[in-house]
């Protein structure tokens, strides 16, 4: 029966609980930059960078050559 399987089921099992540890985590910091982001963004206008713009984009599920400055403030309010 072999160490193939053993080492096989070994991993998975150290997959699955840093899946849990590192979830936890993440939803942290996706909370803190979510709110780091909007804070750059009531301070300016379109065009901002591209981290930001990237941000824009996933909160407003469209490519961020098609964010328009009102789709923006519409976000934030």
């Amino acid at each position: 029966m072999g160490a193939r399987r053993i080492r096989r089921e070994q991993r998975r099992e150290d997959m699955a609980l840093s899946r849990q540890v590192n979830g936890l985590r993440k939803r942290k910091e996706r909370v803190l930059r979510d709110k780091r982001m909007a804070e750059l963004v009531k301070k300016g206008k379109l065009p901002f960078t591209p981290s930001i713009m990237s941000w824009l984009s996933m909160q407003l599920d469209k490519p961020s050559r098609l964010i328009t400055q009102a789709e923006v403030d519409k976000l934030l309010a």
